[in-house]
């Protein structure tokens, strides 16, 4: 009885610890989503009013969203490029995942071991190249250049190879024995298998696109193309005096981050369970 007491009074006093941190970790965004309904006046009060006395309730937005910047574009934007970038470098690197680990074929591992090496390159030492590449094909300064640098990865073929690797051989034999094809097996056996890997690929994915600034900043030109990230730049260098304004535009930019982990948080669970089994 006294061990399962000892076992209840640490699990308790982790729990407060972990309960304290996470408190810390949200103070910023807390007082981020308070700062975009104040007054500017009350910006920096002290001692902080975490709850403004006077709430600008949609003043800021509404500037935000509707004026002299179009956030409703940008936000398009980045919302086309992030779910069609999210969706082919899934397909892609499933389909990759898959003959890297189940078709077997000469020179495979030297091949895998290739696409493997290529991640060691920093991006930043092809920007230049790719800069060029761009320019001469016509790809630069479009959302389409941008969708194809996202849409392979190197880090998405390794991780779902791993999970595909886990499946039993035996189930890819019984379908073939039925006649299937790689094409049918891939669709039908090995991609329900690995789905919340997947699924966990695509979240990280979605951030990753979301929240990029390099590539935007690199390969577009034209205002009217560019994603949330540049536009939150130029917006808080045109608006560094107001930090309510930016206050409300970087919620805007977050909220839909909140909102796919929100809605994919179990998936991810899932995901880390079946690597901690699988095989």
């Amino acid at each position: 009885m006294d061990t399962i007491s000892g076992i209840s009074w640490r699990k308790a006093v982790i729990t407060g610890f972990m309960f304290v941190i996470s408190i810390l970790f949200l103070l910023p965004f807390i007082w981020m989503l308070m700062t975009s309904f104040k007054m500017e006046t009350d910006v920096f009060t002290y001692p902080i009013q975490w709850i403004p006395q006077t709430w600008n309730t949609v003043a800021n937005y509404k500037e935000v969203w509707f004026g002299d910047y179009p956030f409703y574009l940008y936000y398009w934007n980045s919302i086309k490029v992030s779910i069609i970038t999210t969706m082919t470098s899934c397909l892609v690197s499933s389909l990759a995942a898959y003959g890297f680990s189940k078709v077997k074929f000469a020179a495979s591992q030297w091949l895998f071991m290739i696409v493997l090496i290529t991640y060691m390159i920093p991006s930043q030492a092809i920007l230049v190249p790719q800069f060029i590449l761009y320019r001469n094909i016509g790809l630069f300064d479009s959302h389409f250049g941008l969708i194809v640098i996202g849409s392979f990865s190197v880090l998405g073929t390794f991780m779902l190879r791993q999970f595909f690797m886990g499946i039993h051989q035996e189930f890819i034999e019984s379908a073939k024995i039925d006649g299937a094809g790689h094409f049918r097996i891939f669709y039908s056996i090995g991609l329900p298998l690995v789905k919340p890997a997947v699924a966990t690929y695509a979240i990280l994915r979605f951030i990753w696109t979301w929240n990029d600034y390099q590539n935007p900043l690199i390969f577009l030109r034209s205002d009217h193309l560019y994603t949330l990230p540049l536009a939150l730049q130029k917006f808080t260098s045109m608006s560094g005096e107001f930090y309510s304004l930016i206050m409300a535009g970087a919620v805007s930019a977050i909220l839909p981050l909140v909102i796919v982990f929100v809605i994919g948080q179990k998936s991810v669970i899932e995901g880390i369970a079946l690597g901690g089994v699988k095989g």
